[in-house]
């Protein structure tokens, strides 16, 4: 029992360790400053500074490209879900022609390779005065998002008995009450991890971002036009910009997907 213990928590430090060291060294080459970066002889700095992530913030206007960053994921997330979870939800409990077409069709979508859609889009954009606009660039990211959000909601919901729903409408309640108060709550882990996982998706998008914008850049494709011909430590910390409101997206939602491990555990 004890070998077994040992064993375990061993590859539980891998596992961590894998994921870990990239994001700490990151952290650490970010906060080096550049006479300590580039000592061959110093595998630690001798200390820490913010001038790297002070330049690339205020200097090269990536607190601008952030907010945007985090505008554009908002609303994708907000729209995708709008659209995203009636769709599930109509996907798990109704039975109707070309169902598993339709399903088929939403994952397909998915097989398009963006630099093929990048000039008719921009055309598209052009005319309807969204080029270059946070708006424009949230639609765009709504539809990479929504097929996955449609597909994912529909395994939550197929996962909660419909039976819950009946109780509740025997006892006087409607559908959209039912699903509200009952569906809805029961359903909320998985709608938290696939929150989590269009913020990333969004949040992690250049191409698109970098075809359809020019002075309203998120924030990976403000890297790609300044940091990435910066010297190295500024690419560091564009990475450790970028890291950081994810992980904090994740640590205030992490509640909802332990939730979930729980009951996938039972």
């Amino acid at each position: 029992m004890m070998v077994k213990k040992i064993l375990f928590w061993f590859v539980v430090f891998l596992v961590a360790a894998w994921f870990l060291t990239p994001v700490v060294f990151i952290f650490l080459a970010a906060l080096t400053p550049a006479q300590d970066y580039y000592n061959p002889h110093k595998i630690f700095p001798s200390h820490f500074t913010l001038d790297h992530l002070y330049k690339l913030f205020f200097v090269l206007d990536g607190w601008k490209a952030t907010i945007i960053s985090i505008e554009v994921a908002l609303i994708s997330i907000a729209i995708s879900f709008a659209v995203g979870l009636p769709a599930g939800y109509a996907m798990t409990r109704y039975k109707f022609p070309g169902k598993n077409a339709i399903r088929l069709s939403i994952l397909l979508t998915r097989s398009i390779p963006l630099i093929v859609l990048a000039v008719p889009l921009m055309v598209i954009y052009m005319r309807f005065n969204l080029a270059d606009s946070v708006m424009g660039v949230a639609l765009a990211h709504t539809a990479m998002i929504l097929p996955f959000v449609v597909l994912i909601t529909s395994s939550i919901f197929s996962g909660i008995s419909v039976e819950y729903e009946e109780a509740a409408m025997v006892f006087g309640l409607t559908r959209f009450k039912a699903f509200i108060r009952i569906t809805l709550p029961l359903a909320l882990p998985g709608l938290a991890a696939s929150a989590i996982f269009s913020f990333i998706m969004s949040w992690n998008e250049v191409f698109v971002a970098s075809v359809l914008t020019l002075s309203n850049r998120t924030l990976p494709a403000h890297i790609l036009n300044t940091a990435m011909t910066s010297p190295d430590y500024f690419k560091f910390a564009a990475g450790m910009i970028m890291a950081v409101p994810a992980m904090i997206f994740i640590f205030f939602t992490k509640k909802y997907l332990v939730s979930m491990w729980g009951i996938s555990l039972k």
